[in-house]
């Protein structure tokens, strides 16, 4: 089992910066791939970013150039770095490790972007 907690939301003005963080506690040798999600109220939960065994990372069209996930999987540790943020980002925040057999999920952050 593993536990994820995440820490780093909260109300930012546009054109602002965070810093999200996710910490996995439990049997996180199985985590190889660590990533973030964002859902809003109505829709689906979409990726973010992943970043597979510390190394490769994936962005969602939206966030490139400004986003930035990195992390260690073996710590079970993973953060976005989030600039020049915008209103359309405003979504609550999900942290995801997988592993070998299991996908867990954090509780979720909010993130506000209003002026």
């Amino acid at each position: 089992q593993v536990h994820l907690v995440e820490s780093g939301g909260g109300l930012v003005q546009p054109g602002g910066s965070l810093r999200l963080s996710c910490a996995a506690s439990g049997s996180i040798s199985s985590i190889y791939l660590m990533g973030w999600y964002r859902q809003v109220p109505g829709k689906q939960r979409d990726l973010v970013a992943s970043i597979l065994r510390g190394v490769t990372t994936t962005y969602a069209d939206s966030v490139k150039g400004r986003f930035t996930i990195s992390g260690d999987n073996t710590e079970g540790t993973v953060f976005l770095q989030m600039n020049s943020l915008k209103p359309e980002d405003t979504a609550v925040y999900y942290c995801k490790a997988v592993g070998l057999l299991y996908s867990y999920w954090g509780q979720g952050t909010q993130v506000t972007v209003s002026s």
